[in-house]
C-alpha cells in the first residue's frame, strides 16, 4: 500500500470514528435510499441493531405517509435536482423499532463519492426539548389559568369593594342628609324660638310704650276738656283756645302713633305693595316741608337745597313722601327751638341722593347699632315722645324701593341721615 492509499485509509478511519462517536445520530444512504452506514447514536435512537439497519431502505425509520412516499421523493430529486429537505433541514417524526414515534430535527446533505451519490442525514433527538416545550406550554396554560382565576377573584373582590363603597357612600349621603335635615330643623326651631322670644319682647315693649305714649295725650285731652268746661265766660276765650290747641296737638300725636302702628302692621303682613306713579320730585319735597311747618318749634327753620329735582320721575310717591316726612319729623322732634335743619336733595345718574342734618341731641355710640330696630329708643330720647318705629319703617320702605340709608351722629352734636333711591 503506497503512501497516498494509507493517507486515504487514515482519513476514512478518522471520518468513521467521528461519525460513530457523534452525539447526534448519523445515517448515510445511497441514491436508492438504502442505508450504508449508521452510528451508535442513530442505533440507540431507533432501537435497531446495526445489522438490522444496514442494507434496509431508510423509510424503515419513517412513519406514514412519508414511509410510503419516500422512494418517490428520491426519484423526483434525481429527475429535477430539487429536494424538499436537502440542505434545508426540518423537524419530522421518527419511528422506532417498537413502533413509537419521537420528534427529531433532520438535516440532509449530499455527497459525491467514487461509488455514486450519497446522502448524509444528521438526526438530533428533540424528545427532551419538545417535552420541555410542552411543559412550558403546560405551565403557561396553568399560569394563565391561575391568572384568570386570580383575576376573576380580584374582580369579585373589586366588585364587592365597589358595592361596599357605593353602599357606604349611600349611607354617608343618607347620614349627611339626615344630619342636614336635623340641622335645618334645629335651625328652624332656633329661629322660631328666637322669633317667639323677639315677639314676646316686642309685645312687652309695645304694651309698655303704648301705655305711656297713649296715656300722655289722653290725659292732656281729658284735663283740657274739663278745663274748657270751666271757662264759660266770654273773657276766658283765650284760655279756651289754649286748651283747644292742646287737644288738637294731642290728637295729632295720637294720629301719628296710630299711623306708625298701622304702617308696621301692614309691613309685617306684607300688605304694602309698590304703586309707582309719575310725579314731580321738587313739588313733593315742597309739600313735605310745608306740612312740617305746623310742628316746628319756635324759631326752628328748614333750610332747603334742591338740585336737578324739578322733573318727573316714576316711583311710589306715597312711600317716598312718608320717608321725607318721617325724617323731617324726627329732626324737628329731637332738636331744640331756634335750631336749623338742612335738607339737601339732588337727582344724579338716575339716583335720588338725599341728606337731612339737624342740630339735635345726637345718638349715643352704644345705641347706634340698634337705631333701625323696632320700638328702639335711644337712652337720651326716653323722655321725648315717640314710638321707636319711625326709622324702622323708613328703612323698610327704602328696602322696598331698592334704596339704602346710613347716618353720622355723635351725642350732643346732631345727626345726619343720608339715603339713596334708584329712579326708573
Amino acid at each position: 500500500m503506497n503512501k497516498l492509499q494509507r493517507q486515504l485509509q487514515d482519513s476514512k478511519n478518522t471520518l468513521q470514528a467521528v461519525i460513530k462517536t457523534a452525539v447526534d445520530g448519523i445515517i448515510i444512504i445511497n441514491s436508492r435510499g438504502i442505508i450504508n452506514m449508521v452510528n451508535q447514536a442513530a442505533i440507540k435512537l431507533f432501537g435497531y441493531s446495526e445489522e438490522e439497519m444496514l442494507g434496509q431502505n431508510v423509510s424503515l425509520l419513517m412513519p406514514s405517509p412519508h414511509r410510503e412516499d419516500h422512494d418517490a421523493y428520491i426519484d423526483n430529486y434525481h429527475k429535477t435536482g430539487k429536494g424538499k429537505i436537502i440542505g434545508i433541514g426540518r423537524e419530522v417524526d421518527g419511528k422506532r423499532k417498537d413502533g413509537t414515534l419521537f420528534p427529531l430535527r433532520l438535516a440532509v446533505s449530499k455527497v459525491e463519492a467514487d461509488d455514486g451519490l450519497l446522502f448524509v442525514g444528521v438526526i438530533h433527538d428533540l424528545t427532551e426539548e419538545k417535552a420541555a416545550e410542552e411543559k412550558i406550554i403546560s405551565l403557561n396554560k396553568e399560569l394563565e389559568q391561575k391568572v384568570e382565576e386570580r383575576t376573576e377573584k380580584l374582580t369579585d373582590v373589586v366588585n364587592k369593594l365597589l358595592q361596599s363603597n357605593i353602599k357606604l357612600e349611600q349611607e354617608v349621603k343618607e347620614k349627611e342628609a339626615a344630619e342636614a335635615a336635623l340641622l335645618k330643623n334645629e335651625q328652624e326651631l332656633k329661629t322660631a324660638l328666637e322669633k317667639e322670644k323677639e315677639l314676646n319682647e316686642l309685645k312687652s315693649r309695645f304694651v309698655s310704650m303704648a301705655s305711656h305714649e297713649f296715656r300722655t295725650p289722653l290725659t292732656t285731652i281729658a284735663s283740657s276738656a274739663e278745663l274748657i268746661g270751666m271757662y264759660a265766660h266770654t273773657d276766658q276765650q283765650k284760655k279756651r283756645e289754649k286748651h283747644l290747641k292742646r287737644i288738637q296737638s294731642a290728637v295729632t300725636n295720637l294720629t301719628g302713633i296710630l299711623g306708625d302702628f298701622l304702617s308696621l302692621s301692614k309691613l309685617e303682613e306684607g300688605k304694602i305693595m309698590l304703586h309707582p306713579v309719575q310725579f314731580n320730585m321738587e313739588e313733593l319735597l315742597i309739600e313735605a316741608v310745608e306740612e312740617m311747618q305746623s310742628i316746628l318749634k319756635p324759631n326752628q327753620i328748614i333750610c332747603k337745597n334742591f338740585h336737578n329735582t324739578n322733573g318727573y320721575i316714576t316711583l311710589d310717591k306715597k312711600l317716598v313722601k312718608n320717608i321725607f316726612l318721617n325724617l323731617l319729623s324726627n329732626a324737628i322732634k329731637y332738636s331744640d327751638a331756634g335750631s336749623s335743619i338742612w335738607l339737601d336733595v339732588k337727582i344724579e345718574d338716575k339716583v335720588i341722593h338725599a341728606s337731612l342734618k339737624d342740630e339735635g341731641i345726637g345718638i349715643p355710640v352704644e345705641d347706634q347699632k340698634h337705631l333701625f330696630s323696632r320700638f328702639f329708643r335711644a337712652e337720651n330720647a326716653i323722655n321725648i315722645q315717640g314710638t321707636g318705629l319711625g326709622l324702622n319703617i323708613v328703612k323698610r320702605y327704602l328696602d322696598m324701593l331698592g334704596g339704602k340709608i346710613w347716618f353720622e351722629s355723635s351725642q350732643g352734636n346732631g345727626t345726619s341721615f343720608f339715603f339713596e333711591i334708584p329712579v326708573d
